[in-house]
């Protein structure tokens, strides 16, 4: 009994040994299953009854950004950098015109530029510049580099500026220039001899600047229609070849000429409308050849040193509308011819020695046409006086030919030509000249 207790008891041991080890051994199989399945959750792969998400609907992507927008023409993108380099140059700009330079569709949105078609490309151009009016302003604002990179324009005008420094140098290879406007700007060199080459121009105007030194007489061989360098510090004496000038409109006004008007202006007869050289320091007298200017329509030689008797050639003079001869020192009678001249508006003679008019400028004078005041007319009211007068005239005073004064070139009929509409029309533009904002 006792042995077979002991066996008993032995076996119920290891059975318990055996039971409590294999509960063991389930319970880590069920740990290890729940971290796998957990695993395969996280990395995707099962999860047992667990349904996957469902994927993403379809989006379009987004659009492209749009291509950046194209200049008119190779032409346009071939002047867009010298614009924007001369922008920066510009540091004062009243009337902001520069922001407007930004992008590329310089013909429609950039202001002061215009453009065309280019017909040796058949393309789209810059055509032209009008800074008329703009102010800008800066250190030593200069147009060298600028207006010389824009190679198809055919007008540069930049009108009461402030530009200064060196003048284009190579304005001479724009091939389509023909108009030039850099008046009433700070240009203080000597005559811009640049110009001299640009054989294409037919309008220039220096006016409203201190140019000064020396005027070329190849300038009035220039090929011009109009020629205005009035209102600059010239001092010389007019060259003799003014008279080879083709202009139109000629304007030498308020400079500091001298000596005497170049016989050979007579030569213009056929082209020259109106001649402005007031304000300088003429001196000797008329020449003779001035009434050969048969087409002309304004003659001011107002406020210089001129003497002597108005020539009777002025009789010619069969379109002229404004006569001034003011503030000089002519002396004489007043020719009657001259007073008859058809068209006639305004004939000043104011602050001279004339010492006689007949009954024609007498009729001219009661209609306010001619102005005769401060003169040395006895019985004529506001004129010098008596001391004045005689001293002035028993000086001895004589022109160089004094037959040619009595010379008359045009036949007694040909002054009665009467204006035309585009005389009128064109009546005074000279005149405008001697504004600088104009």
């Amino acid at each position: 009994m006792t042995i077979f207790s002991s066996s008993f008891a032995l076996g119920l041991t290891l059975l318990a040994i055996f039971l409590l080890h294999a509960t063991c051994l389930q319970d880590e199989y069920s740990r290890i299953g729940k971290d796998r399945e957990a695993l395969e959750i996280i990395i995707g792969g099962g999860g047992g009854s667990s349904s996957s998400p469902p994927p993403p609907e379809y989006q379009d992507p987004p659009p492209c950004s749009p291509p950046p927008p194209a200049f008119a023409s190779k032409r346009i993108e071939l002047v867009y950098p010298v614009i924007q380099k001369f922008k920066q140059k510009v540091k004062y700009d009243p009337h902001g015109i520069t922001k407007t330079w930004v992008g590329p569709d310089i013909c429609n949105k950039y202001k002061g530029f215009f453009c065309d078609t280019l017909l040796d490309f058949n393309e789209t151009a810059l055509a032209g510049v009008n800074f008329n009016g703009f102010k800008f302003g800066g250190a030593a604002l200069s147009l060298d580099g600028f207006v010389d990179q824009l190679p198809d324009i055919t007008v540069f005008h930049a009108n009461s500026n402030g530009f200064s420094g060196a003048f284009p140098s190579k304005i001479s290879q724009i091939k389509y220039l023909y108009e030039l406007d850099l008046s009433n700007n700070k240009y203080t060199c000597g005559f811009p001899y640049e110009v001299l080459v640009s054989n294409k121009l037919t309008f220039l105007d220096l006016r409203f600047n201190s140019f000064s030194g020396l005027v070329p007489p190849q300038l009035f061989t220039q090929d011009v229609d109009v020629l205005f360098i009035n209102n600059n510090n010239f001092m010389q004496k007019i060259p003799d070849n003014l008279g080879s000038s083709p202009a139109l409109y000629l304007t030498l006004a308020n400079n500091n000429f001298n000596g005497p008007i170049p016989k050979s202006l007579g030569q213009a007869g056929k082209t020259l409308k109106e001649i402005l050289l007031l304000n300088n320091s003429l001196s000797g007298c008329l020449p003779c050849e001035i009434g050969l200017l048969n087409r002309a329509t304004v003659f001011d030689a107002s406020h210089n040193l001129l003497t002597g008797p108005i020539p009777q050639s002025f009789a010619c003079l069969g379109r002229m509308e404004i006569l001034n001869l003011g503030n000089n020192q002519l002396y004489g009678p007043v020719p009657e011819p001259v007073c008859k001249l058809p068209n006639l508006e305004n004939l000043t003679l104011s602050y001279n020695y004339l010492t006689k008019i007949g009954p024609e400028c007498w009729k001219l004078v009661k209609k306010n046409k001619v102005d005769v005041r401060m003169n040395c007319i006895p019985g004529w009211p506001g004129q010098r006086s008596a001391a004045e007068c005689e001293a002035f005239l028993s000086m001895g005073k004589s022109c160089s030919d004094e037959r040619s004064l009595n010379w008359v070139p045009c036949s007694p009929r040909s002054p009665s030509r009467r204006k035309t509409l585009d005389s009128t029309l064109e009546l005074r533009r000279s005149y405008d000249a001697l504004n600088p904002h104009k």
